[in-house]
């Protein structure tokens, strides 16, 4: 599962808007790249979780407003 999960962390901080600006937050305030790697694969896990227990959709503007 952490192979999974570190895996689309690498790919959804290039191509998601949203996770990129995540990503781009915790450069500014000087977090390392495993760190970062590991604080997007944790938001994926949340995200997945709350689709399978609501059984709504992702909505990326939810996660702009953070």
């Amino acid at each position: 599962m952490r192979r999974v999960l570190s895996l689309a962390a690498l790919s959804v901080v290039r191509y998601n808007p949203a996770m990129k600006a995540f990503k781009e937050r915790l450069i500014a305030r000087g977090k390392k790249g495993k760190v970062i790697l590991t604080a997007v694969a944790r938001k994926l896990l949340v995200i997945a979780n709350a689709v399978v227990r609501t059984g709504r959709p992702w909505e990326p503007e939810m996660a702009l407003a953070r």
